[in-house]
């Protein structure tokens, strides 16, 4: 078994063969499916060629994540059911991704839209509208890439690289060059070279965690002991009473909410909108599940985590002192696996870490070009340079991330992600009701954009970033919810009420470039 945060060589061995030689590919792949890197259909959506099995590798490496990997199994580890609520909400929002996203590709499709923004700006010929788009993803995107840094930092930390001669002097290091190879390979190959890249991690993903819910319970003596061991009070959500919904309602606010803003997250909306067909878009609606399934596997890593005792471990008590319950499930693996198995587990948690931090600079890439430097500062630029000024901020997107991991605390990119989250729901009305009517008027959703930006901060703030969930009080009950979901309401009632105000005042139809066969 490998012991303490000081370096093991097989694991250290395995871990760079594997991450080493999948990030090079990634680097290569820009020979897969020849096409124009020079245009950013090309660099940016692969081309819009990828079929239903690399959608589903590239959407899988793109919404479950490294830190998913690690954090999902912390909530429970620490807080217990409540950190179940992502499991249906992955599942609930496939069918929204076949009912309502299909649409978003076809239209795309039709258009040449990139973005989420490049939509809302034809439906509504509203730049301003679009400008707030882009900008709400762009905000909700960088800190979610620091994330993903952090979990590749928590790898590094169990492998213990940063305590090898020569590197104590530079502990950042070995997170530098994982940081070097993640902006070549985006810079040079975009997208392609991260299909590639999300087919080996999830290959390796699902090898770990079937290992892990078959040798981990084994070595426990089984699933009834793991859940014996764990507290009743953290197996159950609490009862709601008369004046208080209580936290089964909190539970499911969360799923509700983060139902309705997983496919808006710019990240998202780029693998999607990769695909070669809607046919390809509504398939994956239907296998994506899978991963939730998986997902609902690596959850239980927590609970087997307090069954081994891992709060007891000289692995966990060294880790928690900078990561906190993050530890949990490195911990478990260093006292659980063999060397080589740590390594490939540690590999996969790795990469996993470069597919969605590719992803989601590519897509604040695409949309800071088409919706911000096209649009305002350059109209009549080239093609070319269209793509150039996308790899820049691309780049610059993942450096942003990479500050937040080394110079501030760790804690604010999970507080501002936390944000992000509550942020990107508010465009809800602008892209995924637009999808179905343009009956609110631009301007009208553009106000209630920013009254459900300003409310779901103020109630994040108010409870210190440490929380999303926020209790109203309705009649005399106390309502604990999800912030962005209530901020969501409030832009909705503000958007609507105002719509039948400008709608009567205005003259003559509004702009849309966009016709009901477009949809179909």
């Amino acid at each position: 078994m490998a012991h303490g945060l000081e370096a093991d060589p097989v694991t250290v061995t395995v871990f760079l063969l594997l991450f080493v030689g999948i990030a090079g590919a990634g680097l290569i792949a820009a020979r897969w499916r020849r096409g124009d890197l020079s245009q950013l259909a090309e660099w940016g959506l692969g081309g819009r060629r990828f079929g239903t099995l690399i959608t589903w590798f590239l959407l899988g490496g793109d919404l479950y994540t490294a830190y998913t990997f690690i954090a999902v199994p912390a909530l429970m580890f620490g807080a217990g059911a409540t950190g179940y609520f992502a499991i249906p909400y992955g599942m609930l929002a496939y069918p929204l991704l076949f009912v309502g996203f299909a649409r978003l590709w076809s239209v795309a499709h039709r258009h040449g839209y990139v973005t989420a923004a490049d939509f809302v700006r034809g439906r509504f010929g509203s730049r301003s509208l679009a400008l707030a788009i882009a900008l709400t993803g762009i905000a909700a995107t960088i800190p979610y890439i620091a994330l993903q840094m952090l979990g590749l930092q928590v790898v590094i930390a169990a492998l213990g690289i940063q305590n090898l001669p020569g590197l104590s002097a530079i502990p950042n290091l070995p997170l530098l060059i994982a940081f070097t190879f993640l902006a070549f390979y985006t810079f040079s190959s975009g997208l392609r070279g991260t299909a590639v890249i999300a087919i080996a991690k999830d290959i390796m993903i699902y090898a770990t965690v079937l290992a892990a819910v078959i040798i981990i319970p084994v070595e426990l003596g089984g699933y009834g002991k793991v859940f014996a061991s764990v507290d009743p009070k953290q197996l159950i959500l609490g009862h709601g009473t008369a004046d208080n919904l209580g936290p089964g309602f909190a539970y499911s606010s969360l799923a509700l909410g983060s139902i309705l803003a997983l496919f808006l997250y710019p990240h998202a909306t780029t693998g999607m909108l990769s695909s070669g067909s809607r046919d390809v878009v509504e398939r994956n609606s239907i296998i994506l599940p899978i991963y939730s399934f998986a997902l609902a596997l690596i959850a239980l890593l927590g609970f087997m985590a307090l069954a081994a005792g891992v709060k007891a471990m000289p692995e966990y008590a060294t880790g928690f002192e900078r990561f906190g319950n993050n530890f949990a499930v490195p911990a478990l693996f260093l006292h659980m696996f063999p060397d080589w198995f740590a390594g490939i587990a540690f590999a996969a948690i790795g990469v996993g870490a470069l597919v969605p931090a590719a992803i989601m600079s590519i897509a604040c890439g695409n949309l800071f070009t088409r919706n911000i430097y096209r649009e305002f500062i350059n109209p009549d630029c080239s093609p070319q340079t269209e793509t150039k000024v996308a790899k820049i901020v691309a780049f610059t997107a993942k450096l942003g991330a990479l500050f937040f991991v080394l110079a501030l605390k760790s804690s604010y990119a999970i507080e501002l992600q936390l944000l992000g989250g509550i942020w990107i729901c508010q465009t809800v009305p602008a892209v995924l009701v637009a999808l179905f009517t343009r009956a609110m008027h631009p301007m009208a959703l553009l106000i209630g954009w920013a009254c459900g930006i300003a409310a779901g901060t103020a109630m994040a703030w108010s409870l210190e970033l440490k929380s999303s969930v926020y209790v109203l009080h309705v009649f005399g009950v106390a309502v604990p919810c999800y912030a962005a979901l209530s901020a969501l309401a409030l832009n909705l009632t503000v958007g609507i009420v105002l719509s039948f105000v400008f709608n009567a005042l205005s003259r003559g139809p509004r702009a849309d470039e966009t016709v009901a066969q477009d949809y179909a």
